[in-house]
């Protein structure tokens, strides 16, 4: 590749993240020696101009790479290239230090919101949010008896197997450094080949981390490079911890929303099978999307007895839900521990409903959803158990066989609340015509009823009436 070629890349990419507000114009000649070290290159002399209109930096950050990768920067492979980009971008970037001065200082003047919508367009201008991969992912709405559901054909990553996840959550911390990529270690890490010993790793030298205070603990918030909705962000542990789901976590929760109202935020649930992707750090999902679970109406209110203060309701919705709404923090926290712990004890075998086994492994667990809606606290828990059978043997709960045509993967947090992340597989399936949007809607809207502990039939709301008065 022509060195001059070479160097007028270099050249637009600094002028795009001087026109992005990444860099100032005294950085310029900086930045621009700082994406030629990255390339391994030694020149030439910086040509700043305008950029053209329509400028996609990313074709300039894809020849960059290959011209590192021709000078022995990466291994020549897509994790290679990859892995150069993200050190080029995030040799751009102020330091994390700077980034989080900056978001406090607007969260002080002008608001948490203001600050979000800052720090969210760094992380897409810098890459760190890959806006055209999700471009490529196809979405689109199904009607269904649970009203609208949102389907998401997601083309920026492989299906996962339920398996491969309870093993992840097993696996002991340490034996790699980041220990997993929710570590807030993870701040500008240069990733690994998949050569290494410990397995191929993501580049994160352009992420940064705000650092925030949940539960009286260090956590840190950042946005999900692969958003799946609006402003989708994660906050994790400073702490490499495995999931749970406790009063700690339900007031880590509360206390977010209270950092940014704008915002929802919920946790996966804390066992394999009915539980998120990482078990093996603790941490939430939140965004400013409105969610089809969201908009569900409550069918039947709950006289919730020790707490009368608190709204109970069950919500029209395939999976059980119950919805807890207070304008006092500390009342609400009580009372979803309450139902929390009498749902971890709880049995049913009418409906295949089993707390723990004779070791004591426990099954019951809930999905919570924290957010602020006219000026209350709102809470919901969706009841999950991760029973298994000889029938199902993947969970009780859990995509049956004959809907693993469209979805065999575990139903975390996001798929709770009706938005279907389903593999890239389903394109192929939806170009030859062998199925159709709306069947594919309509399956994974069967997902999520074989989700519900307690079905809408005459059995199942029977259990649910005897659970509910047993509270």
């Amino acid at each position: 590749m022509a060195v001059d070629a070479i160097g007028a890349a270099a050249a637009r990419l600094v002028t795009y993240a001087l026109d992005a507000g990444i860099i100032v114009g005294e950085d310029c000649a900086w930045a621009y020696n700082r994406v030629l070290e990255c390339c391994g290159q030694y020149g030439p002399a910086p040509a700043f101009e305008k950029l053209p209109d329509g400028y996609d930096f990313e074709q300039d950050l894809e020849l960059l790479a290959d011209a590192g990768v021709a000078a022995g920067q990466a291994e020549d492979s897509a994790n290679g290239r990859d892995r150069l980009m993200m050190r080029m971008m995030g040799a751009l970037m102020a330091r994390p230090s700077q980034i989080a001065a900056h978001f406090d200082e607007l969260a002080s003047s002008e608001g948490p919101q203001a600050a979000t919508t800052w720090f969210y367009q760094l992380c897409c201008s810098v890459n760190y949010v890959r806006r055209s991969a999700i471009a490529k992912n196809i979405a689109w709405t199904t009607a269904t008896k649970w009203g609208d559901i949102e389907i998401t054909i997601n083309k920026s990553k492989p299906e996962k197997d339920p398996r491969d996840i309870a093993a992840a959550g097993a696996a002991p911390a340490g034996e790699a450094y980041p220990a997993c990529q929710l570590c807030v270690e993870n701040e500008g890490y240069s990733g690994r080949p998949a050569s290494n010993a410990h397995g191929a790793h993501p580049a994160r030298q352009n992420l940064r981390i705000i650092p925030i205070e949940l539960g009286g603990e260090r956590w840190g918030f950042q946005y999900s490079p692969y958003a799946y909705f609006d402003e989708h962000c994660i906050a994790m542990s400073a702490e490499h911890r495995p999931m749970h789901i406790d009063r700690a976590s339900m007031s880590c929760l509360l206390d977010f929303v209270n950092l940014f109202p704008h915002y929802f935020v919920g946790s996966n649930a804390d066992l394999p099978i009915v539980g998120g992707s990482i078990l093996s750090h603790d941490h939430f999902q939140g965004g400013r999307h409105e969610f089809p679970m969201t908009r569900a109406q409550v069918v039947e209110h709950v006289h919730l007895m020790p707490f009368p203060n608190v709204e109970v309701g069950v919500l029209a919705w395939p999976l059980t839900v119950l919805r807890l709404a207070c304008e006092s923090r500390d009342v609400l926290l009580e009372a979803a521990v309450y139902i929390t712990d009498a749902w971890r004890s709880w049995s049913d075998e009418r409906v295949g409903v089993r707390a723990y086994d004779e070791d004591g492994t426990p099954h019951n667990t809930v999905t919570p959803i924290c957010r602020k809606r006219d000026g209350r606290f709102e809470l919901d828990l969706a009841l999950r158990c991760n029973v298994t059978t000889q029938e199902h043997p993947l969970g009780v709960f859990h995509p049956h066989e004959d809907k693993w045509h469209v979805k065999k993967e575990n139903i975390g947090l996001i798929e709770v609340m009706g938005l279907a992340i389903l593999p890239p597989r389903l394109e192929a399936e939806l170009v030859e015509g062998r199925l159709t949007r709306d069947e594919i809607g309509q399956v994974f809207s069967g997902v999520l009823e074989d989700a519900g502990v307690f079905k809408w039939d005459d059995d199942g709301r029977a259990a649910l009436q005897r659970f509910l008065k047993s509270l």
